[in-house]
């Protein structure tokens, strides 16, 4: 057993509303092995925290002395905290206070033993990779960790998009968008368009579309080495979300084309010596119960 030492950092939800508790254990677990809990300095409600006693720090993934991150909410807290460390070898050790958690380490039934396995390092390390894109013409790359799209804009036209792998075109949808997932975040957006679940574990992306009007449009599996490339065949712009968020000023203009690939081994998520995707994957959707 390796004690971790120096920084821990924290991340909340909900600007720390309802994680004051837990963040005590956690500072009181902390202290007990010489190890300073932090906040980031861009953290909404970093106040309260500072005031229960956590330092705070700017620019965390670049602080040497941090070694671990935990996250103390849903699964957009957690892709935050992936996406903040993305580069690194700084796990992110996640304790679910959301509502569905699928990328969660752990539930909080037992927060004194969590934030002990957690701060000693009872863990296994496993690389989640991403989701790449770039729009021609422009020289920067974005990345999601769970997905990236791209699609129609509120009150815009149906969306039409051309699609392919290097110079092979593979077809052409009407539709409302196209998503690309990595296999962490294939039971997100993916799932809920028809798309196909894929394990952790498994290299290469998911490619589904969201709302297509055709009746011979097709999820496919894209190998990790190849690009995809998609064509703005419309007359309206597309607009880029990334992770579930719309990235600001970004969009595919008409006749212009985005760039899609994978990157491994983006961020590390920590896991339980006994978890299995295959579990994790019944006890969040219900309706898979046997």
């Amino acid at each position: 057993m390796t004690v971790l030492q120096n920084r821990v950092l924290v991340m909340t939800h909900d600007a720390v509303h309802g994680v004051e508790a837990p963040v005590r254990s956690l500072l009181s677990a902390c202290l007990e092995r010489s190890i300073e809990l932090c906040v980031d300095a861009s953290e909404d409600g970093r106040e309260r925290l500072v005031a229960l006693g956590l330092t705070e720090i700017d620019d965390p993934a670049t602080d040497p002395r941090v070694s671990l991150c935990i996250t103390l909410g849903g699964d957009g807290t957690i892709l935050r905290a992936l996406r903040t460390f993305n580069g690194t070898q700084i796990p992110v050790y996640a304790v679910n206070f959301g509502q569905v958690g699928f990328l969660a380490t752990v539930e909080p039934v037992d927060l004194p033993a969590i934030f002990a396995g957690a701060l000693d390092g009872d863990f296994d390390r496993l690389a989640v990779p991403a989701v790449t894109v770039r729009i021609e013409g422009s020289d920067v790359e974005h990345f999601g960790i769970n997905d990236v799209s791209v699609g129609r804009r509120p009150g815009a036209r149906v969306a039409e998009i051309g699609y392919g792998v290097g110079n092979a075109v593979i077809g052409a949808v009407r539709c409302d968008g196209l998503v690309a997932c990595t296999p962490a975040g294939s039971t997100g957006y993916n799932l809920a368009n028809g798309g196909p679940i894929l394990a952790w574990g498994v290299e290469g992306y998911g490619v589904s579309f969201i709302a297509p009007h055709s009746l011979t449009a097709r999820s496919i599996v894209v190998s990790p080495t190849d690009a995809l490339v998609v064509e703005n065949r419309g007359k309206d712009a597309l607009e880029l979300s990334i992770d579930g968020r719309i990235a600001e000023g970004v969009f595919v203009e008409p006749g212009r084309r985005a760039v899609l690939g994978y990157r491994a081994g983006a961020s590390i998520l920590a896991q339980l010596p006994d978890s299995s995707f295959y579990g994790r994957l019944r006890e969040k959707f219900g309706h898979l119960r046997g």
